[in-house]
């Protein structure tokens, strides 16, 4: 990013991620967060439920599972807790609290997923009012969320995207407006690398073998946007295993930055979906700087 610190210091960027479960936002953003707030922009993180029906990886902690304590909720509130001292981020909220708790809605078509006081079945303009308030406190000037599908299908996903641009929407009417909205994405070319990469150790990207397969990729042409945080890596990665229930050390990240290096995780990528590209950009075209041509 080649905005000095002290500009950013002067101009007080907004930044506004809306995840879906306690997780989500290191591996989408974790480096592009860490860069933000080294750069001294503000970053606010809210994240639409405590995703109690997530699998547990830890095996000593299984009894906290869905179907058994039911007490992963609270645990990976610790674990998101972790994460944000890890990558510097002291505002992290959950949508609606303290009045208000989303539960984790589990895939479609799952007995979770029927719950009435799940995210999924929440009420569109309730939900969406409560994201409304924190925009109109905190007044970000860009916002980062999922794509109308959610990257892969999961209706909590699918309903943070829909919370985030209706929020936005009413935000923008009632005189705050977000100059920048980025839904997130991987090009097709880094999937095909990632896959290249694996090849003969025994490990698939994330259980595909062609990029089209994989739900979060893209076109190259659509991907507007790339952060370039490498040196914020290492603090990315740290704050994956401060998730360890949902997070392996020996799943497909880890695997994937030791036969490519981390350069390969300090690469984050936008889409533009409203707003207007700024001057800020590489050799490819792309925007290098999510605040790129915004007006403090």
């Amino acid at each position: 990013m080649e905005t000095s610190i002290l500009v950013l210091l002067m101009s007080n960027p907004r930044l506004l991620l809306v995840h879906a479960h306690p997780d989500d936002e290191t591996i989408n953003n974790g480096a592009t967060m860490a860069q933000y707030v080294k750069s001294g922009a503000q970053v606010t993180l809210v994240t639409c439920t405590r995703g109690e029906e997530g699998e547990v990886l830890v095996p000593e902690l299984a009894h906290l599972a869905s179907n058994q304590q039911d007490q992963l909720g609270s645990h990976r509130e610790g674990e998101l807790a972790a994460a944000m001292s890890v990558l510097g981020v002291k505002d992290f909220r959950f949508l609606g609290a303290p009045t208000k708790i989303y539960r984790d809605s589990g895939m479609m078509d799952t007995e979770p997923n029927k719950r009435a006081d799940n995210f999924w079945n929440a009420d569109l303009e309730e939900a969406a009012e409560y994201l409304v308030s924190i925009i109109l406190e905190v007044k970000p000037h860009v916002l980062v969320t999922y794509d109308e599908i959610g990257g892969y299908g999961h209706p909590d996903h699918i309903q943070a995207h829909r919370v985030a641009m209706k929020a936005a929407e009413i935000a923008r009417q009632r005189g705050w407006e977000i100059q920048k909205i980025y839904w997130n994405t991987i090009p097709m070319s880094v999937i095909e690398q990632g896959i290249e990469a694996l090849k003969g150790t025994g490990n698939q990207f994330f259980g595909v073998d062609k990029a089209e397969d994989f739900p979060f990729a893209q076109p190259d042409e659509l991907v507007t946007t790339v952060i370039n945080a490498e040196e914020f890596v290492a603090q990315k990665m740290d704050a994956m295993k401060a998730h360890p229930t949902q997070i392996s050390v020996d799943g497909p990240f880890f695997a994937l930055s030791d036969n490519l290096g981390f350069k390969v995780w300090g690469q984050e990528f936008y889409r533009l979906v409203y707003g207007q590209k700024g001057p800020d950009r590489n050799s490819d075209g792309r925007e290098i700087d999510l605040f790129s041509g915004v007006k403090f």
